[in-house]
């Protein structure tokens, strides 16, 4: 996502208007319900703005020094977790899918993972995975220190025959690179150019983005671009 993540996290990155992870926590309460007793956010870079952003709505778990993978940071939520099953989604993922197929009827026995389109097709590198459900004895069993889920869970549980895999219809993009995040904008409107609250816009847009504040002059024509302050621009070909 570089250059805009070094003007801010790619979390509070704005999508439709709504920070990344604000969007993720949305999904994420609609089903487990609201608060810092039930909702954490894993947290390495960037810990300030994020601490004043989120405002105390979750639990902040700090990764120091490094960051922790997917693993390691439920690893390193274990206390605060205290025996109890756990919901996990990358708050850099925007998507339109309703959690709540990835809960319903689940046994919680098994690993599960929801996934974007066919839930028969092996996991990859590919695979649009939009959450997971943890029992307390997979949680135990993560190792401590830098892991991904990938590796150290969903594919020993997929051999030994204990990984649910659910599918679910809708729209899910990566927030890798710009040219994703672009899209991810584009789609929360319906194709439309979005511009952030407190954005100047007296040129034209295309297929662009404009941030909170951004100003795009008179005369000015953004073509499947994002638009940052009044003269950052990065270009999406």
């Amino acid at each position: 996502m570089r250059p805009l993540t070094l003007l801010r996290p790619k979390a509070l990155c704005p999508v439709g208007g709504v920070a990344l992870v604000d969007r993720a926590i949305d999904h994420v309460t609609a089903v487990v319900g609201a608060g810092a007793e039930r909702v954490a956010v894993n947290v390495h870079a960037d810990r300030a703005e994020l601490e004043a952003h989120l405002h105390a709505r979750v639990t902040v778990s700090l990764e120091e020094p490094v960051a922790l993978g997917t693993a390691g940071a439920v690893a390193h939520l274990r206390p605060w977790l205290d025996g109890r099953p756990v919901l996990v989604v990358n708050a850099d993922t925007w998507h339109t899918v309703d959690l709540g197929p990835l809960v319903a009827g689940w046994d919680g026995e098994q690993v599960r993972v929801l996934v974007a389109g066919d839930p028969s097709t092996p996991l990859g590198p590919a695979t649009r995975i939009l959450g997971s459900l943890l029992p307390p004895s997979a949680v135990a069993a993560l190792p401590s220190g830098v892991s991904g889920l990938s590796v150290v869970c969903w594919r020993p549980a997929a051999a030994a025959g204990t990984l649910e895999t659910v599918g679910a219809e809708g729209t899910c993009i990566p927030c890798d690179r710009p040219c994703d995040y672009l899209a991810a904008n584009l789609a929360a409107s319906g194709g439309a150019s979005v511009a952030g609250d407190g954005a100047t816009v007296e040129g034209t847009l295309l297929r662009s983005v404009v941030w909170p504040g951004g100003v795009v002059r008179r005369g000015e024509a953004l073509v499947d671009a994002i638009r940052v302050g009044e003269a950052m621009t990065v270009l999406v070909r």
